[in-house]
């Protein structure tokens, strides 16, 4: 068998894995057709390494928990905060967790918990603890609200909402190397919110109903996942829609 004809058939065939009791398949065409978002074409390679990474991180793209979304030269993964949320919390040492704003008051600087301030308060940063289980202390998370808003769209509406998701962030990934290093969220990277597009129900279906059938043997020329600390261009983000609750 040709080259050719090897990729033609690895992008036809499907990765099935379990996350729970959710059972999930996918193809290079289904990821291409119906993940796939930007205004670049993905490449093979991007695709299939996308698939991977959901199979090696135990995320389920048709419930909105990973995106594959191209607008420059490399394709981001974009992964869902409440999939980190739901690693945190399948870790048993895993305790809980705070974060707020922070905010000037008058001549104060107050570290308020949730999102709720005055009017008069000027909002200057985000703050998180996550609370570990054979830690003295709780991992903290400090943000400065000017390294993160673009101040566009939803940073503009709800910038104490998005900039307290980006310290909850931060502090999950430093409290949990293991389970949810490398994860960085679209607010760290500046992936705008209106281009992440979520998956409609008719989508799913339509997936589902026409997924190939056949297990995919990943080559040895593809390589294995790791966890790495990305760069600016790193390929593994995280989003939430404007809509969801904060924690």
């Amino acid at each position: 068998m040709s080259e050719k004809s090897s990729a033609v058939t690895l992008l036809e065939k499907e990765i099935v894995y379990t996350i729970g009791e959710e059972e999930v398949r996918l193809t290079a065409n289904i990821v291409k057709t119906f993940i796939a978002r930007g205004n670049k074409t993905v490449t093979d390679k991007e695709l299939v390494t996308f698939m991977n990474l959901c199979k090696y991180r135990k995320l389920n793209p048709f419930l909105n928990e990973a995106y594959l979304v191209k607008f420059g030269d490399e394709a981001q993964m974009v992964v869902g905060k409440e999939a980190l949320m739901r690693k945190a919390e399948e870790s048993s040492r895993y305790k809980g967790h705070k974060a707020g704003i922070i905010v000037a008051r008058e001549k104060e600087i107050l570290e308020l918990e949730g999102c709720f301030k005055l009017q008069t308060d000027v909002l200057v940063g985000g703050w998180a603890e996550i609370y570990v289980e054979g830690k003295d202390y709780p991992v903290v998370a400090k943000v400065a609200l000017t390294e993160y808003s673009t101040g566009k769209s939803i940073w503009s509406n709800k910038p104490s909402t998005m900039i307290r998701k980006v310290a909850l962030v931060q502090a999950l990934r430093e409290a949990f190397p293991t389970e949810i290093g490398a994860l960085y969220s679209k607010e760290e990277l500046g992936v705008d919110e209106d281009k992440i597009i979520n998956i409609k129900q008719d989508v799913k279906d339509e997936i589902k109903n026409e997924a190939n059938k056949d297990f995919v043997d990943i080559p040895a020329d593809i390589p294995t996942p790791v966890d790495e600390t990305p760069t600016v261009d790193a390929e593994i983000v995280i989003e939430k829609g404007e809509d969801d609750a904060p924690y």
